[in-house]
């Protein structure tokens, strides 16, 4: 598999962890994800569709966004790279 691809893929599948740990509250807190962030829907899209990397300061903050524990969420993304 190519690098890009490779990529893409685990990043994908940190959308699909993400999906994992949420819980119907956090759910609808993904709808507003944008309007909590104070960034524009593109910007959030970027990173949900994997072309966009999201380092780790984004990464706390999403978690805060969308009221989630980001050890939870970081030991599902580990466990999934594996």
């Amino acid at each position: 598999m190519p690098m890009v691809s490779a990529r893409r893929t685990q990043l994908k599948g940190s959308g699909a962890a993400c999906g994992a740990i949420c819980t119907s509250e956090t759910a609808s807190a993904l709808q507003e994800l944008p309007k909590r962030l104070h960034k524009p829907q593109s910007f959030v899209a970027k990173y949900e569709g994997g072309e966009r990397r999201v380092d780790v300061v984004e990464f706390i903050e999403i978690c805060k966004a969308i009221e989630a524990d980001p050890h939870k969420l970081l030991k599902v993304l580990i466990q999934r790279a594996a």
